[in-house]
C-alpha cells in the first residue's frame, strides 16, 4: 500500500466498525499472537468489520506492551516479529480492513541507568541515535512508583502537560526532539509496517495540543483517544443521572485535537451498564430526550464500546455485566457513533453469530455514526428507539412492547431481552 493512500482526511461518517484484535492475555499465545490472529481474518471480514485495533508493536518491559522502551524494535514484541506483523497487516488490507496501532507515548521505560543509578537512558532500537534520549526528555515533575517505593527519574524537561503515570517516566512532549522523533517513528509505522491509524493510550497524560501536533505530523486515516475519567456518582453509590459534564470532557478533547480525531465514549459505556445492572433503563434518555452519552451530542467523533482489554478481559477493571453483554451490543450496533467490538465477546464467548447479525443489520440499513435517534420508550425495564426511522431496537426485561413498534416494521433479529426490527 502506497504511503500516499494514508494521507487524506478521515471521514468518520462513512460506515466504520472496529474490532479490538487482542485481549490482556494475547501476548502469551503459543506460536505468537500475530500468527494466530491471521487465521481469523476471514471471519472478521465476513462480519462487516472495517478496522482492527492491534496491540502496541514495540519492545516493552511488560509483555502486554504498555511499558514501551525500544520503540523501533518490533522483533522484541511478545506478540510476534516485525515480519509477522507486516504479513498480518498485509492480509488485513487484502480483506479491506484497516489496521490501528496502539500508540503508547505518554511514558517510556529506560534501557539503562545513569551514573546516579536513575533509569533515564533510553535506547530507540536502531544503530543510530533515533529515540536515544536521556533525562532531558523526561518531565521535571515526573515521579515513578512501584509498590510503596517512589523514585525520581531525574527528569530535567518541561513540567508534565497532563495527568501523571506512575509506572514509567513521563515523556516531555514539549521537547522538539521528542516531537520530531516520535512523529518520525509513527510515520515509519505507516510507511514501513503498514498501519493506517492510531489509538492513543492514556491520552489524558498529555495536552490535547500535543495530540493535535502528532495528528498533523502523521495524518492518520483514523485515530481514537483514550480519555478515561470516572463518572460522577451520587451518595447512593450509583452514577448520577446527569453525566453531561463527563461527556463534554470527551467532546472538549476532540475539539482541542482538531475535530478529525475520535474518543472512546466512556460516558455511554458507564450509563449503559449502570442502566442494565440497576434495571433503570430510563437512564438512556437524557433531559433533552436524546442519548445521554457522547453519541447524543457528537456522534461522529464517539467510539462506542461494551468492554476492552482494560475494562474486561482478565483485568476486569470496569466490566460490563456478562449476562447483559448482548443488550450492550444491540445498543451500540444500532445507535449512532462508531461501534467497537471486543475480541473476547466476538471470538471466545460464543456471540459471533449474534453480533454479526447486528453488524449486518447496521450495514444493510446504512446506519452511520451520524444517524438520528428517536427514543420511543425509556422505562425501568424497557428501552425502545428508532434509528433513522429504518430500524427499531429494544432492550430490557419487558417482553411486551405494546404498540410502540409500528406494524410496518418486521423482526430482523432477537435474543435474550433484546430485539431489532427493520422497516419493510
Amino acid at each position: 500500500m502506497s504511503p500516499l493512500l494514508h494521507h487524506h482526511p478521515p471521514n468518520n461518517d462513512s460506515f466504520t466498525n472496529i474490532v479490538s484484535g487482542f485481549n490482556w492475555e494475547s501476548s502469551k499465545k503459543k506460536g505468537g499472537w500475530y500468527n494466530f490472529l491471521i487465521k481469523s481474518i476471514p471471519e472478521i471480514a465476513a462480519s462487516g468489520i472495517t478496522h482492527v485495533w492491534l496491540p502496541l508493536p514495540s519492545h516493552s518491559a511488560s509483555s502486554e506492551g504498555y511499558l514501551p522502551g525500544r520503540l523501533y524494535d518490533l522483533d522484541a514484541s511478545q506478540y510476534g516479529t516485525q515480519d509477522e506483523l507486516k504479513t498480518l497487516i498485509k492480509e488485513f488490507h487484502s480483506s479491506g480492513i484497516q489496521c490501528v496501532a496502539d500508540i503508547v507515548i505518554n511514558h517510556r521505560t529506560a534501557e539503562r541507568q545513569d551514573s546516579d543509578g536513575r533509569w533515564n537512558i533510553f535506547e530507540g532500537g536502531t544503530p543510530d541515535d533515533r529515540l536515544d534520549w536521556n533525562h532531558s526528555c523526561i518531565c521535571i515533575d515526573d515521579i515513578t512508583k512501584s509498590g510503596d517505593t517512589t523514585t525520581n527519574s531525574g527528569g530535567t524537561g518541561n513540567p508534565d502537560t497532563g495527568a501523571d503515570f506512575n509506572g514509567a517516566p513521563d515523556i516531555d512532549h514539549l521537547n522538539t526532539r521528542v516531537q520530531r522523533e516520535l512523529s518520525d517513528w509513527m510515520n515509519w509505522l505507516m510507511t514501513e509496517i503498514g498501519f493506517d491509524g492510531w489509538r492513543f493510550d492514556f491520552a489524558r497524560g498529555y495536552s490535547p495540543d500535543i495530540t493535535k501536533l502528532y495528528m498533523g505530523n502523521t495524518r492518520p486515516d483514523f485515530a481514537v483517544g483514550e480519555i478515561w475519567n470516572p463518572l460522577s456518582y451520587g451518595s447512593d453509590g450509583k452514577p448520577n443521572y446527569d453525566q453531561d459534564g463527563h461527556r463534554r470532557e470527551l467532546m472538549e478533547w476532540v475539539k482541542a485535537v482538531g475535530g478529525s480525531a475520535t474518543a472512546f465514549d466512556f460516558t455511554t459505556k458507564g450509563i449503559l451498564q449502570a442502566a442494565l445492572v440497576e434495571g433503570e433503563l430510563w437512564r438512556l434518555k437524557d433531559s433533552n430526550g436524546g442519548p445521554p452519552g457522547m453519541i447524543g451530542l457528537m456522534p461522529e467523533n464517539a467510539v462506542t464500546f461494551v468492554d476492552n482489554h482494560d475494562t474486561g478481559s482478565t483485568q476486569k477493571r470496569w466490566p460490563f455485566p456478562s449476562d447483559k453483554v448482548m443488550q450492550g451490543y444491540v445498543y451500540i450496533l444500532t445507535h449512532p457513533g462508531i461501534p467497537s467490538i471486543f475480541y473476547d465477546h466476538f471470538f471466545d464467548w460464543g456471540l459471533k453469530e449474534e453480533i454479526s447479525n447486528l453488524t449486518m443489520i447496521r450495514i444493510r440499513n446504512g446506519i452511520k455514526a451520524s444517524s438520528t435517534v428517536r427514543i420511543l420508550a425509556s422505562d425501568p425495564d424497557l428501552y425502545v428507539a428508532a434509528i433513522d426511522d429504518k430500524i427499531i431496537a429494544k432492550i430490557g426485561t419487558r417482553y411486551d412492547v405494546g404498540n410502540v413498534v409500528p406494524t410496518t416494521f418486521k423482526i430482523a433479529t432477537s435474543g435474550n431481552n433484546y430485539a431489532v426490527w427493520e422497516k419493510q
